[in-house]
């Protein structure tokens, strides 16, 4: 394990020790995959991590004007891995689909014809997404691990690669990019090597949670606490976009882990979680009918209730709406 300019490099086992131990409170349901593009494989020496990833932080706060470097760890061919972000701090990955991600950059280009992945790197890519599924406690799908391919740039909706998008994270990645890859070809390997993370235990399920109800942070910088109140001590902090699951309130306190952590109440919006049941559920542009479709979801896809009018709810900040008919309710915001 080595530590340069904010940045720590580790091996495969250093990794998972290391993620072991991270205290994450905001909630995390979504891994990102990604590929760098530029830097390629010709651009690393064996040697240069620190080099590349200083540069990549300086392209994306100085070019970007973010404020630190986009995703949350990068692997390299080498098979190391190596901390960006904080695990507590939501990235710049793929737009609308960042508050509950986790953005992982795969150093290379992976595009049909450019970089041939290493035995080394294609290992690392597989253990990190098992870990980060077994630390947050998700079940390795096309629902929990994704492609920026399948996403549109400009709407930030699921599109499974039509209209305006990457290639990210390659064409040939895994065997190609497209979901049907992804079924195929990565998620049955990320399983795996869960079941072996996990000691042959069954932990590849998805555990309930047991929240309230979940809150989405619009202050930076929302600062943790140990009690209710401003006159405990503070641990820490969550950032503008982090989504909590609530577990108890008390006036305007939301506790947000098992233990004593909580958060002031008056710095986000509450939020309901629920399952879609519909095969196919229209995304709506407004609260009814006559509103025009925008996009789709489909069964047994996870949704945050915003807002509701009438029997339709909010989806997302921006206007997207489904008809709550189609939708089972897995935890409830405060009436009042």
């Amino acid at each position: 394990m080595k530590t340069q300019s904010g940045f720590t490099l580790f091996n495969a086992h250093e990794f998972v020790e290391w993620l072991d131990s991270q205290d994450v409170t905001r909630r995390v349901g979504l891994i990102q995959n990604h590929h760098t593009y530029i830097p390629a494989y010709r651009h690393f020496n064996g040697k240069n991590h620190f080099e590349r990833l200083k540069a990549m932080r300086d392209y994306h706060v100085g070019h970007n004007g973010w404020s630190d470097i986009a995703q949350n760890l990068t692997t390299f061919p080498d098979g190391t891995i190596a901390t960006g972000r904080p695990l507590q701090t939501i990235p710049v990955g793929i737009k609308g689909q960042n508050a509950t991600g986790i953005c992982i950059e795969h150093l290379g280009n992976f595009d049909e014809g450019e970089d041939s992945m290493t035995d080394a790197h294609r290992n690392s890519i597989l253990l990190v997404n098992a870990a980060l599924c077994k630390k947050f406690r998700l079940k390795p799908s096309t629902d929990t691990i994704v492609y920026h391919h399948w996403f549109d740039l400009n709407t930030g909706m699921r599109t499974g690669g039509a209209g305006v998008t990457k290639s990210c994270p390659g064409s040939a990645f895994f065997g190609g990019n497209k979901e049907e890859d992804a079924l195929k070809s990565f998620i049955p390997l990320i399983s795996r090597h869960l079941f072996e993370l996990a000691g042959h235990k069954d932990e590849t399920k998805t555990i309930e949670q047991p929240a309230l109800f979940y809150y989405h942070v619009t202050a930076s910088n929302l600062r943790i606490r140990t009690g209710p109140g401003i006159s405990y001590s503070h641990t820490g902090s969550v950032n503008n976009g982090s989504v909590l699951p609530v577990f108890e309130t008390h006036s305007d306190w939301f506790r947000i882990a098992e233990t004593n952590k909580w958060v002031s109440g008056k710095y986000g919006l509450m939020i309901g979680y629920a399952i879609v049941q519909a095969v196919k559920l229209n995304v709506r542009s407004g609260p009814g009918v006559n509103f025009q479709i925008i996009s789709s979801v489909k069964k047994e896809d996870e949704v945050l209730i915003y807002a509701q009018q009438n029997k339709w709810v909010k989806i997302a900040l921006n206007e997207q709406w489904v008809h709550t008919e189609y939708l089972k309710l897995k935890s409830n915001m405060p009436s009042d």
